[in-house]
């Protein structure tokens, strides 16, 4: 839905203060619900996964391997169309060539008083990669994350993404190959970051958490931290656009829904000096 605010009109800074101050989050309920779901995956493991796994995706999981026969990597990946295919492919490496550019190297000296110092880099041992699954899936958040991984040495990737109903992206699928992932279960939401922060029979821990996810991974890893590192808690995603009679409407459009697209409580924003812009952008949109 578009809603439109007009700087001329007197109510304007009222109305305007107002959008921008309601409330986005999902309320203190989550953080409850979610303590309970990382409390039951610590104490009875592939078990609980596969219950919550049952009763949020609809996919039956073995409690022991958190694998399922509908979901396989390889089938799906040759479901991927092949021009996604070549861009999924030339994605991957112009990605591994920034972060081969971007690694850092070992260095080492000996000062006046001959002592040798310098630092070394040293790679975390295992890394858990979350992919969204459910309202939308992205590969780029597999090559995003598993491509630097693995230009930066990490030996063990662990991938999990949710299925609903069996269901993942071929896209999701193909890109994890592409990169390399060896290791995968289809588990999402905070079942998941418990399982990669605690640990289940099959899936040994991890050192640090990565990745995008909805309110309750979120909060999964805001509370797992500590125990495991991650990268960020990520909120609802939010963009401001400032346009003039100059700008793409067709770009505009293409900006403001990459940031919607994430959740219902992303908020896209331009600001337009011509009404005319405005529709021209709400046309494209």
């Amino acid at each position: 839905m578009v809603r439109r605010f007009f700087a001329s009109n007197d109510a304007f800074h009222g109305e305007f203060a107002q959008f921008l101050e309601q409330e986005r989050g999902t309320g203190d309920d989550v953080a409850a619900i979610v303590t309970g779901i990382l409390k039951d995956v610590q104490a009875r493991g592939g078990e609980a996964v596969a219950e919550y796994t049952a009763r949020f995706d609809g996919l039956q999981l073995d409690p022991s391997t958190l694998t399922s026969d509908n979901v396989n990597l390889h089938s799906l990946a040759a479901q991927c169309p092949a021009d996604l295919r070549e861009a999924i492919d030339f994605a991957h490496d112009r990605i591994a060539a920034y972060h081969a550019a971007q690694r850092p190297e070992d260095h080492s000296f000996t000062d006046s008083a001959g002592i040798e110092l310098g630092w070394r880099w040293t790679a975390l041992e295992s890394v858990g990669v979350y992919v969204p699954g459910g309202r939308a899936s992205y590969p780029s958040s597999v090559l995003m994350n598993v491509v630097p991984a693995k230009i930066a040495g990490v030996e063990r990737i662990v991938m999990v993404a949710p299925a609903p109903q069996g269901e993942l992206s071929p896209a999701v699928a193909y890109a994890a190959l592409k990169a390399g992932v060896e290791e995968f279960y289809p588990i999402g939401g905070a079942q998941a970051v418990a399982a990669l922060a605690y640990g289940t029979a099959n899936l040994a821990p991890v050192d640090k958490i990565v990745g995008p996810g909805n309110a309750f991974v979120a909060e999964a890893k805001r509370q797992v931290f500590g125990r495991v590192g991650i990268d960020t808690i990520a909120g609802p995603s939010e963009i401001l656009v400032i346009a003039d009679h100059t700008a793409n409407p067709d770009w505009i459009a293409a900006d403001l829904l990459s940031q919607a697209e994430h959740d219902p409580s992303s908020q896209s924003i331009l600001i337009v000096v011509d009404q005319t812009v405005g529709d021209s952008v709400e046309n494209s949109v």
